[in-house]
């Protein structure tokens, strides 16, 4: 059950942020009770402590283009998630990744398939007994 949740929060999650970083560069002022993109109060802050060239940078289309790129990502991969959604929530409860490359799973098979691989969580770090 936790494992759905987890799978649907972040879909919404996805969905919410792409639609989010989609629409508001491109919302004229004072509609919806927003400011202009390139004339928020922080952005104002940064620019007058840096020098105004970061403020004409942040309201040009090129950056307002790359922020509603990265929405549209997000929408895509909450689609994703959402189309593949039981496939998700099957691979967390059985807690593997479902994404492996292919010569990792030739190298599985052919080593011995009878045993299931355990990996420990803390393999990085270095064990200090004291």
């Amino acid at each position: 059950m936790s494992s759905r949740l987890s799978v649907v929060f972040y879909i919404i999650l996805c969905l919410e942020i792409g639609l989010i970083l989609t629409v508001l560069p491109w919302v004229p002022h004072g509609s919806l009770g927003l400011s202009d993109w390139g004339n928020n109060y922080f952005l104002l802050l940064v620019a007058h402590r840096t020098g105004y060239g970061v403020q004409r940078f942040v309201s040009s289309g090129w950056v307002r283009g790359a922020v509603s790129g990265l929405g549209i990502l997000n929408l895509a991969m909450g689609i994703w998630e959402l189309t593949h959604f039981r496939r998700t929530v099957r691979a967390l409860d059985a807690g593997h990744a479902f994404v492996e490359s292919s010569q990792q799973e030739t190298k599985r098979s052919a080593s011995n398939d009878s045993q299931a691989v355990r990996t420990d969580p803390l393999s990085d770090y270095p064990r200090r007994r004291h």
